[in-house]
């Protein structure tokens, strides 16, 4: 099992609390978040962790060097900031399985990757997106899919009684992924995601999960009293 993990922003909203520490670095319940998410990765047996880094990756390496962690990490740094596309990508030319999981580092969702890889190869899917069930809010775009876990489409962020939410982990099939062609920084929510899923190669995995985005002060104080 090979994660990408995104940990190079610069955590704007979060400024005013965490300073200018990176955002996966925020400390949560007396431990940096990046922490909780590499325990998280070890219980689900990741071997591998592409550790994709740009804002103050200095800090991210000098902790890495004092911590120990079951798996192998591989460092990929962005001289300047490439969007979560050119991230994913510069990240994906290091992956060596064929199926690669992506996570962004400033969230936590609990899902069970093997059932999700799982899913991901019965489907034979380009991309596999773990969603989330939430009720009442706006925060996010909405994800539909159809009877069969197709994802038929991405909807802007809105007031939304009850909808299934991009959780932040996907499975991409690497040569599939690499086979497109991407400007050197893009979003791969629009320029991926948005773009290619006419394809009806995108697949949904609902779990029902703990789920928290740490990018808002509101939920990063929240995360303070999960975790402890």
């Amino acid at each position: 099992m090979e994660c990408i993990v995104l940990a190079g922003g610069l955590g704007t909203r979060l400024q005013g609390v965490i300073g200018a520490t990176p955002k996966c670095m925020a400390t949560v319940a007396g431990q940096p978040f990046l922490f909780h998410l590499f325990q998280y990765l070890e219980s689900q047996n990741c071997h591998r962790v592409i550790l994709s880094l740009g804002y103050k990756h200095e800090i991210v390496e000098n902790w890495l060097i004092a911590t120990d962690w079951e798996f192998e990490i591989e460092i990929v740094i962005e001289t300047e900031p490439l969007g979560t596309g050119g991230g994913i990508s510069l990240a994906m030319k290091k992956a060596k399985s064929e199926n690669v999981f992506v996570l962004n580092g400033d969230t936590m969702f609990r899902v069970d990757l093997k059932t999700m890889l799982d899913f991901h190869k019965n489907k034979n899917a380009a991309a596999s997106l773990a969603l989330k069930q939430l009720n009442n809010f706006e925060r996010y775009g909405v994800v539909k899919i159809d009877k069969n876990e197709c994802v038929q489409s991405f909807e802007e962020k809105t007031f939304t009684e009850e909808g299934l939410i991009n959780g932040g982990i996907y499975i991409l099939n690497r040569d599939t992924f690499l086979s497109k062609q991407f400007p050197e920084k893009y979003s791969f929510e629009k320029e991926y995601l948005e773009q290619y899923v006419v394809e009806q190669k995108f697949y949904g995995f609902i779990a029902d999960t703990y789920f928290i985005d740490i990018g808002v002060p509101e939920d990063y104080n929240q995360a303070q009293k999960d975790f402890a």
